[in-house]
């Protein structure tokens, strides 16, 4: 009965166009055929009925280093990324970018393969890559390892270039500081979303990497110049400079709320600001102190730090990030669900991610009345349930 057609009613449902009261969202295996009004549901279908709340899709989260316990830098295989993907599922990212942090050649190679090896084999939640690091900025490391960061020469290039080739989506994060324009240039035209990040650059530096191909800028605020008087830096770039969009760790940590709001006030689009998570190995389980390379990261209440109390990635979940968001910046709940969902999908071009509309994949969670998150389907299969079963 996998392709038998099923329907979710009792909810409002989040689509492309607005919320939907009163509608039944149809679905078959992993797709979505269609949003209809309850009354005109087919005779057919396998009915679940909610008892109110909404329907959203599955966050899409483009910045995850670890979850599960598990760090992707300490074992870049196709293990790791298994139980990174359902830590993340369980808690609504159904679909996540895996993130390396800053490191050795031959580790980067190992997580291209891990990487290329889980689209191939179809681990739910997998949708790409994301390379933060190591062609970044020393004077921004943040709790990257000073030792491992250099300029990007002609074989990290070709490596970059041939894992675009092998990957639905290959997102880099590169400081101007470390890369040349050129390069930049070359990785857009083979598909990659060039990010800036980890970057002391200034206004014009930005507008040089923008004009080669950048698209992005990793965790708005933080590890980058910030915005002067004379000196508009990284973060005035943003705000500028419609191309761009930019990802935010909305924990209350990373960002102070009149940073936040001012910046989504302040945007220039099309860009957009969206939600990530920038969630290390403490996602989804309980442990209290992991390493990243050599060194300890302790969690303390959602503030994860260095030895030294620098910042190390943050303890945030989306559906946190999106009530956050919502009452920093007195965004409608909606708004800030398509910050988690649809504007990244968006951006790293994936049509079929992060909206319910026909045609997409379906994944979506069940919100409750106070928007908890209560349960998540993923591919069309129930992954998590508050208090319940996980299968339908």
């Amino acid at each position: 009965m996998k392709d038998a057609l099923k329907a979710i009613t009792g909810a409002d449902i989040l689509s492309p166009d607005g919320v939907r009261p009163g509608c039944a969202l149809l679905y078959r295996a992993d797709r979505i055929e269609a949003i209809v009004p309850e009354a005109e549901m087919p005779a057919d279908a396998r009915v679940t009925h909610l008892d109110g709340g909404m329907l959203s899709p599955g966050f899409v989260d483009l910045q995850v280093n670890g979850g599960g316990g598990v760090m992707f830098n300490n074992t870049p295989e196709l293990s790791t990324l298994r139980r990174m993907a359902e830590a993340h599922a369980h808690i609504g990212a159904t679909s996540i970018l895996p993130t390396l942090i800053t490191d050795t050649a031959e580790v980067v190679s190992r997580a291209i393969d891990a990487s290329v090896q889980a689209i191939s084999e179809g681990v739910a939640g997998i949708a790409g890559l994301h390379l933060e690091g190591p062609h970044l900025s020393h004077k921004r490391k943040g709790a990257h390892d000073d030792t491992l960061i250099r300029p990007m020469e002609d074989a990290d290039l070709t490596q970059l270039l041939d894992a675009a080739e092998r990957l639905p989506v290959l997102k880099v994060t590169v400081a101007p500081e470390s890369v040349s324009p050129a390069q930049i240039e070359a990785l857009k035209e083979a598909g990659v979303l060039v990010s800036l990040g980890h970057t002391d650059a200034t206004f014009e530096d930005c507008q040089a990497a923008v004009s080669a191909g950048a698209r992005c800028v990793t965790h708005l605020f933080n590890a980058q110049s910030q915005m002067g008087n004379r000196e508009p830096g990284v973060v005035g770039a943003v705000l500028a400079l419609g191309e761009l969009s930019a990802g935010l760790i909305a924990d209350g940590i990373h960002v102070h709320a009149a940073s936040l709001r001012n910046a989504l006030c302040a945007k220039a689009g099309p860009g957009r600001i969206f939600l990530v998570s920038d969630a290390m190995a403490t996602a989804g389980s309980d442990i209290a102190t992991f390493r990243l390379n050599s060194r300890e990261i302790r969690r303390q209440g959602d503030r994860l730090t260095l030895a030294d109390g620098t910042l190390a990635g943050a303890h945030l979940e989306l559906i946190t990030a999106v009530h956050n968001v919502a009452g920093m910046a007195d965004l409608p709940i909606e708004t800030a669900l398509d910050m988690a969902t649809r504007i990244p999908a968006d951006l790293i071009g994936q049509s079929h991610l992060g909206r319910l509309e026909p045609g997409a994949q379906a994944d979506f969670l069940h919100l409750g009345q106070s928007k908890d998150l209560l349960r998540v389907w993923q591919l069309g299969e129930v992954r998590f349930a508050a208090g319940g079963a996980s299968h339908h």
